[in-house]
């Protein structure tokens, strides 16, 4: 496992994250668990905490707006609507910070996801390219721990991925 790459690149003259990360899983499989509802519930959140969709619509224009749960029950709302959608090949959303009626947090940072995903062999490579809008966006994500919530929240998808081999 350990020798799959893992990137994180933050880059301040464009005010973007690039995250890419290789599965060792196909690129079918690895896409299922991005864009079915049953699936993120089991693994997009990072450790200890847990994933529960209030709804989604994974479509253009559709959105899937779910909520992280700490240990304690507190509920952090997000939204991720879709704008664009290639099946197997790549997805385009905007995500931001909301409340559980999809009310945006206008206090804090909302960004434009570009998912993409390839081959590489046997297995999948998922590169996501967070865009914001301001450097002072990019810092206040870097600090709220995005680096370290995404290798747990990845790590969650490793182990998921893993129950589905024979």
């Amino acid at each position: 496992m350990n020798n799959l790459q893992f990137d994180f690149l933050a880059n301040k003259d464009n005010n973007t994250l690039t995250i890419r990360r290789e599965f060792n899983a196909e690129r079918q499989l690895v896409w299922d668990c991005y864009t079915k509802q049953e699936l993120l519930d089991k693994w997009f959140a990072p450790k200890p905490f847990t994933t529960k969709t209030k709804s989604m619509d994974f479509k253009d224009g559709g959105n899937w707006h779910y909520a992280m749960i700490d240990q304690d029950g507190n509920h952090y709302w997000n939204i991720m609507d879709y704008t664009k959608i290639n099946p197997i090949d790549f997805y385009e959303a905007l995500d931001g910070f909301c409340d559980e009626n999809a009310t945006l947090n206008p206090a804090l940072p909302r960004a434009k996801w570009e998912v993409t995903f390839s081959d590489k062999g046997e297995n999948a490579i998922v590169e996501t390219i967070v865009f914001y809008n301001s450097l002072t966006d990019l810092e206040t994500i870097i600090n709220m721990g995005m680096q370290e919530g995404m290798m747990s929240t990845l790590e969650k998808l490793d182990e998921l991925l893993l129950t589905f081999k024979k």
